[in-house]
């Protein structure tokens, strides 16, 4: 092997080392114990972000009767009630601040409760999910990594011919000398973007693996709902009435960073492209500190325009939906909605 070809596989071998090197997510989960979630939020942020988590808790409060539809989409709370959890009492909030009761400005402005954002911040510190935007670096790296390690097959294929000396006896081709690193690296280049975009860290499947394992008798609604998103919920009415609020979610976000986008385009030039727009917000608290610091209250996509956000629609299919309670008069679970007890 001449020295040109052993530059070529050092430096395939050496970009493809770096490329893989170091955890997708802020840091990587403690060494020593296993990858575990605490409670249902953070398996459904895991699935899909602050949306999957309000999603989650909205499916509680309206299949128990706290929450009650009053009209399509319009939303209000029975007197006197009271959140079990965070996601809960953040939706309740959101639903005091609401000006008309809309669903979807309530989940939308649970959605950046400060609350309801640590989630992901706390996931992220454990290496469970990677933050908005960490992997974008490592995503070009292997793109790049990739078109130079094909585009360096015809230059290899010329100099093979050009250097070929029949008279010097038997010698490798210099094409077979850096043809299978090459391949090597358009292979791994390509791997190395798919691995970068994934959300979820390959800790944090295996903990989203362990819980789906420790709840996998359990069908009621929410669990569901956090377990595998809005997918997994089966419940004809709750579908309907989650479904166009997470649309909606989607379009006040589009709005807003549309607004957004103007205003830095009016003071710098620069604008905010459209994968900066997530219908699932999570402002990351990049910075170590509180993530509700960088998310505006509702109808903001993300106050700070330093901050990423990112979409986390992974939804996945779930079994059928059943509650474990039954479902009070007047409630949103209605006769026709299949909350009723059994698994």
């Amino acid at each position: 092997m001449n020295a040109l070809a052993l530059a070529v596989w050092l430096a395939v071998a050496a970009s493809t080392v770096l490329l893989f090197r170091g955890p997708l997510g802020r840091r990587s989960a403690s060494s020593g114990s296993a990858p575990y979630l605490h409670d249902l939020s953070e398996a459904a942020f895991l699935v899909g972000g602050p949306g999957a988590v309000v999603d989650s808790a909205l499916v509680s409060l309206l299949c128990d009767g706290r929450l009650v539809v009053g009209g399509p989409g319009i939303v209000h709370a029975r007197p006197g009630v009271r959140g079990a959890d965070v996601a809960e009492r953040a939706v309740l909030q959101a639903l005091r601040e609401a000006p008309s009761g809309w669903l979807y400005q309530v989940r939308y402005a649970a959605m950046v409760d400060p609350a309801v954002q640590e989630t992901g911040d706390a996931l992220a510190d454990r290496g469970l999910i990677a933050v908005p935007g960490a992997g974008r670096g490592r995503r070009r790296w292997g793109l790049v990594q990739a078109v130079v390690c094909a585009l360096l097959v015809p230059p290899s294929m010329v100099l093979t011919f050009v250097t070929w000396d029949p008279e010097s006896g038997f010698q490798v081709p210099f094409i077979f000398e850096v043809l299978p690193v090459l391949i090597a690296g358009v292979t791994f280049g390509v791997s190395g973007a798919r691995r970068a975009r994934q959300r979820i860290t390959p800790t944090g499947w295996e903990a989203l693996g362990a819980i789906r394992a420790r709840y996998a008798l359990d069908r009621t609604p929410r669990v569901r709902t956090a377990l595998f998103g809005l997918r997994g919920l089966r419940d004809p009415y709750l579908r309907q009435q989650l479904v166009p609020a997470a649309r909606g979610t989607r379009l006040a976000a589009a709005q807003s960073g549309a607004r957004r986008s103007a205003g830095a385009g009016a003071g710098s030039g620069s604008s905010v492209s459209a994968a900066d727009v997530a219908p699932l917000v999570w402002c990351a608290a990049t910075d170590g500190g509180s993530s509700g610091s960088s998310c505006g209250g509702a109808g903001s996509s993300c106050g700070s325009s330093g901050s990423a956000c990112s979409s986390g629609s992974g939804c996945s299919s779930g079994s059928s939906c059943s509650s474990g309670s039954s479902c009070s008069s007047g409630s949103s679970c209605s006769s026709s909605s299949g909350c009723s007890s059994g698994s």
